[in-house]
C-alpha cells in the first residue's frame, strides 16, 4: 500500500474523524476517579506530528485531558535516562496479561512488577524518580515544556487530588513491594507524586509533539542541530517502543498490537499516542471507555489510521 502524501493527512483524519464519532456511546467515562467521571463524553480528537515538523489535527485536538497512564511512558522515559540498564533489576518487561490496577503478580513473583506501564510498576519508576528528584512534579513538566516546546503545560490540583483521596489500591501495592525491598520511600510522599504526574494535562497537538523523539530515533525535534538534540540514544527509543508494543495497552496490549501494531500507550482519561518510526506521532482522545480502560474511539481511529496508510504493517 502506498504511503498517503502530507496534503493527504487532512483528508485522512476528517474521514476517520467522521467514521469514529459514529462510535459514541459504546464506552464509558473512567468514573473511579470522581474528577474525570464528569468530562463530558461525546468528544474525539485526534492529531499527527510528522518528522518534518508538520502537525495536522481534525475535531477535539486542541481540548485538554488528563494523560493519566500515558505520564507512566514519559517518566519511564526519565527513569531509563537516569538509571540505564540498572533499571531493570527493579521492573520487568513482559506483558502482564492482567488488569493495570493488579496485586496478583507482586506476590507470586516477590515485589517485581511485570512492566513500566502497569500500575505496580509505574509506582516503582515513581519511587525511583522520587529519590533523584526534590520536585518530581517539577522535574516532569520540564522535561514535557521541554518536548512538547509549550511553556504553559500544567497539572491539575483538582484531579491529583481525587485520584489521590481514592488511591487505596496503588497504596497497598507500594506497601506490598516495600515489604520485598523493592521500593525506598515512603509511600505517601510517592503516591502524592504519582497522582500529581497522572493529573498532567495536554492536548492532542502537545501530546504528539512531545512523544516525537520516539518517532526520530530519540531526537528532540524542538533541539535540532543542538548538542543536546538527542532526549534517548537511538537504541533507547527501539526498546522504549518495542515495550510499547507489548505492554503499552494495559492487558489489551495483544490486541492492540494485533490490529494496529505500532507502539502505543493508552491512559484512562481517553487519550493514546502511537509512534510511527520515521513518520511521526499519533495522538487521539476520547473519554468513552472500553471494559479494559483504552479509548473506545481512540483505538478504532487508529485501527483505521493504519488500515487507510500501512503505516502499522510496513514501519515497525
Amino acid at each position: 500500500m502506498a504511503h498517503p502524501s502530507l496534503s493527504e493527512i487532512p483528508h485522512l483524519l476528517q474521514r476517520i474523524s467522521e467514521e469514529a464519532r459514529a462510535h459514541f456511546g459504546e464506552g464509558k467515562v473512567a468514573n473511579y476517579i470522581p474528577a474525570l467521571a464528569n468530562v463530558k463524553p461525546n468528544q474525539f480528537g485526534m492529531a499527527i506530528a510528522c518528522v518534518d515538523g508538520s502537525t495536522h489535527t481534525v475535531g477535539d485536538a486542541h481540548v485538554p485531558f488528563s494523560l493519566q497512564s500515558i505520564t507512566k511512558l514519559f517518566t519511564f522515559v526519565l527513569a531509563l535516562r537516569a538509571e540505564g540498564d540498572a533499571l531493570w533489576q527493579r521492573v520487568g518487561r513482559e506483558p502482564s496479561g492482567a488488569a493495570f490496577n493488579s496485586i496478583v503478580q507482586l506476590e507470586t513473583e516477590n515485589g517485581i512488577p511485570r512492566n513500566p506501564f502497569i500500575n505496580a510498576g509505574a509506582l516503582v519508576i515513581t519511587d525511583i524518580l522520587t529519590s533523584r528528584y526534590v520536585q518530581l512534579d517539577y522535574a516532569l513538566l520540564g522535561a514535557l515544556r521541554r518536548l512538547a516546546d509549550d511553556p504553559e503545560l500544567h497539572w491539575n490540583p483538582e484531579v491529583a487530588r481525587s485520584e489521590r483521596e481514592h488511591a487505596d489500591r496503588n497504596m497497598a501495592m507500594a506497601y506490598f513491594m516495600k515489604s520485598h525491598g523493592n521500593f525506598h520511600n515512603d509511600p505517601a510522599l510517592v503516591l502524592d507524586n504519582y497522582c500529581a504526574q497522572c493529573a498532567t494535562e495536554m492536548t492532542c497537538a502537545q501530546l504528539a509533539q512531545a512523544s516525537m523523539f520516539l518517532a526520530n530515533d530519540g531526537r528532540d525535534l524542538t533541539l535540532q542541530g543542538q548538542p543536546d538534540e538527542h532526549f534517548l540514544t537511538a537504541d533507547q527509543t527501539r526498546r522504549v517502543n518495542a515495550l510499547l508494543l507489548t505492554c503499552g495497552a494495559y492487558d489489551a496490549a495483544g490486541d492492540f498490537a494485533y490490529r494496529i501494531s505500532l507502539p502505543v500507550k493508552t491512559g484512562v482519561g481517553g487519550g493514546i499516542v502511537a509512534v510511527i518510526p520515521e513518520v511521526g506521532t499519533v495522538a487521539v482522545w476520547s473519554p468513552e471507555l472500553d471494559a479494559k480502560g483504552n479509548s473506545v474511539l481512540g483505538a478504532f481511529a487508529l485501527e483505521r489510521l493504519v488500515q487507510l496508510t500501512g503505516w502499522g504493517y510496513s514501519s515497525v
